[in-house]
């Protein structure tokens, strides 16, 4: 009989799902699961009604599942709570932060500093077993620098106070039609803030080469080399390697700030996935 291992993915937009043990790659992709905006019994039916009739006969012995806000024990119980109710037939259930699965990703079992750079932003000093240091990581009001959401705000900034330029006002109204009102509603009165302010970070992948976007650019990631990296005395003996949207967009900005820093850059990946199924892969 094969065995199976489901690896779960999940940031603040989407939950990855990748079955190992067949012989093709089989993916799956639902709404991000957060213990923060999810109960557990949401969690049950999102997974019940979605990932189960999916896996279907190649259900899983073992599921490794990484999300974020899972580095709080009440949230592991709770998150895997739900996977358990959800998937009965699993008898391994894993339950990892984000940061974790950075750091399988990018490192593997091998020493280095793990970074996040997504919708929201964190980092970790991970030395080949576990994550032995870790700043925190407050969220998008009080940090997530360099993050998605972090430079949405500073697009949004920049267009509320007037400070674009003609060129990029036009520019920024034909791409988003919005206005301060409606802005101002969305921030904070609808759910899922984070999200919309990182919506505006597409912006600057539009009009590279303009001095007012990299400078958003070189100041938005900076702020998270000072705050972040230079809290640990690894970051100078350690590859520094990043996963996420924002560090795959702009890698050529992480590139010059560790050069300007004196910094091994090591790898940058878009997602975890790929590495996170290497880390889980059954050994031969």
């Amino acid at each position: 009989m094969p065995i199976y291992t489901l690896v779960a993915d999940s940031g603040a937009t989407k939950t990855e799902w990748r079955l190992l043990g067949t012989s093709r790659k089989k993916s799956l992709t639902t709404k991000g699961i957060s213990p923060y905006y999810f109960s557990s019994q949401q969690i049950t039916e999102l997974v019940a009604s979605e990932v189960a009739p999916w896996l279907a006969s190649t259900m899983p012995q073992a599921l490794h599942f990484y999300g974020t806000g899972c580095a709080v024990p009440a949230n592991v119980k709770l998150v895997a709570l739900g996977l358990q109710k959800a998937l009965p037939l699993v008898t391994q259930v894993h339950v990892s932060s984000d940061l974790v699965a950075a750091a399988r990703a990018l490192c593997g079992t091998q020493k280095g500093v793990a970074c996040i750079l997504g919708t929201g932003s964190n980092s970790g000093v991970f030395n080949g077993k576990k994550i032995t240091r870790n700043n925190p990581a407050p969220g998008f009001i009080l940090g997530d620098e360099g993050s998605g959401a972090f430079l949405g705000k500073k697009v949004l900034q920049h267009f509320i106070y007037g400070t674009f330029d003609d060129e990029l006002m036009h520019k920024f109204n034909l791409m988003y039609a919005t206005d301060y009102r409606t802005i101002l509603n969305h921030v904070y009165k609808q759910p899922w803030p984070n999200r919309y302010l990182a919506s505006f970070a597409p912006f600057l992948s539009d009009n590279r080469g303009h001095y007012m976007i990299e400078n958003i650019l070189e100041d938005g990631l900076g702020e998270f080399f000072y705050n972040h990296l230079y809290k640990y005395p690894e970051t100078w003996r350690y590859p520094i390697n990043f996963v996420g949207s924002v560090a795959w967009n702009f890698k050529d900005v992480l590139a010059d700030l560790c050069n300007s820093f004196q910094l091994q850059l090591g790898k940058v990946l878009q997602a975890p996935m790929d590495g996170l199924a290497a880390f889980h892969a059954p050994k031969q």
